[in-house]
């Protein structure tokens, strides 16, 4: 048997015994007289060992951490506690944050066309998946939003640049109907217009 590069066992030992994703300075703290292309190495590594087993090496933004594979995660669905549902305004409003960060309350209520009560923010931020960004540089300077590292790892992204387009979300028939025939109605209109102007 080879021996294993102990840089790559140590690495492996700190993210095994982490309860959160480590990033690549939280993990060289642990492992001495290495630097972070050492620790990209070896992260690399062991993500090809793990590629096909039981739990896999995964990045959650600029986090590594270790899962159980997804195609048997129904095999611990029932050890798991009931995730919280979260309200129509709740989902609109961490969809827009996703979206549209770093952003401030009113600029969430422009978009949704509708007050949002301070709660559905608290319940975002008690779950993890979004956090206070620091405050926009214009008068009254606003409080902004932006998503965690918690909202990646939830929901099984990279990075934000993860999240679905307009044609994806289409395809899998999750827009709203009305909103679909406010945006033929607006493609009609441009082509109308368009047709219009091309007849002067």
């Amino acid at each position: 048997m080879s021996e294993i590069d102990p840089i790559v066992r140590a690495v492996e030992a700190v993210l095994f015994a982490s309860t959160e994703p480590m990033g690549i300075d939280s993990i060289r703290a642990y492992v001495a007289d290495t630097d972070n292309a050492a620790i990209r190495a070896a992260l690399d590594t062991l993500e090809a060992q793990y590629r096909g087993r039981g739990i896999a090496l995964v990045r959650r933004g600029d986090r590594w951490h270790f899962q159980t594979a997804p195609d048997l995660a129904h095999l611990l669905r029932r050890d798991r506690e009931e995730a919280r549902r979260l309200s129509r305004a709740g989902i609109e409003t961490l969809a827009i944050i996703a979206y549209h960060e770093p952003v401030s309350r009113a600029e969430i209520e422009a978009i949704r066309g509708v007050a949002i009560s301070k709660g559905t923010l608290d319940v975002l931020m008690e779950a993890g998946w979004v956090r206070p960004a620091g405050r926009r540089e214009v008068p009254g300077r606003p409080l902004i939003y932006a998503t965690t590292p918690a909202f990646l790892q939830h929901f099984g992204l990279t990075s934000r640049r993860d999240l679905p387009g307009l044609e994806d979300l289409r395809a899998a028939g999750l827009l709203d109907p009305v909103d679909l025939a406010l945006e033929k109605l607006d493609d009609e209109a441009d082509n109308a217009a368009s047709a219009a102007s091309d007849g002067e």
